[in-house]
């Protein structure tokens, strides 16, 4: 066996079947008015985290996963992919959105980003976030990961984990007016 490949029944692909079975059951016993397609992502240029594939759910109740911050559709998500045990490798991987939220919310994000590293650039002081998704958190990192005038690090616990957006060089000392 290649050593540098992990075992085929390791490979993502072979969870995708347990992953649709099991979605059936949840939109089924939920009484939710979904559908939901399996779809190999299609990775863009300057997104080297894009996932390979993309779980998208549609239908009348599609507005039910995306209220409160989308926390129906993280929380069926998270759900699934603990269900099916997917391996910590391939978490990343495989995404779950909804009339394209999450694409869009990464490019929000991608853009807070660099507008407060803008700021803690003007002004020196550091900046922090609102809490977010260790996911959420990630985009953040690796949007200012090549900002060598800013570095970021995550603060807190639990759900009020943040980031926190830090000069790289603080002022050694402040003009006093």
């Amino acid at each position: 066996m290649d050593s540098d490949h992990p075992p085929a029944e390791h490979a993502i692909e072979n969870y995708l079947p347990l992953i649709e079975s099991l979605l059936h059951e949840v939109t089924r016993h939920g009484r939710f008015e979904l559908g939901f397609s399996i779809q190999k992502g299609a990775p863009l240029a300057d997104d080297l985290e894009a996932p390979e594939y993309v779980v998208d759910f549609s239908g009348p109740d599609a507005d039910l996963l995306l209220e409160r911050n989308a926390a129906l559709l993280s929380a069926i998500e998270y759900v699934v992919l603990k269900a099916v045990r997917l391996e910590e490798e391939h978490l990343g991987k495989i995404t779950f959105d909804c009339q394209d939220w999450r694409r869009l919310r990464n490019e929000e994000l991608r853009l807070t980003a660099q507008v407060a590293a803008e700021r803690v650039i003007e002004t020196g002081d550091p900046f922090t976030l609102s809490p977010m998704s260790p996911r959420e958190r990630r985009i953040i990192h690796l949007t200012l990961k090549d900002r060598p005038q800013v570095l970021t690090k995550s603060e807190g616990t639990g759900a009020e984990r943040k980031v926190v957006i830090i000069p790289a060089n603080p002022p050694s000392h402040r003009a006093r007016r």
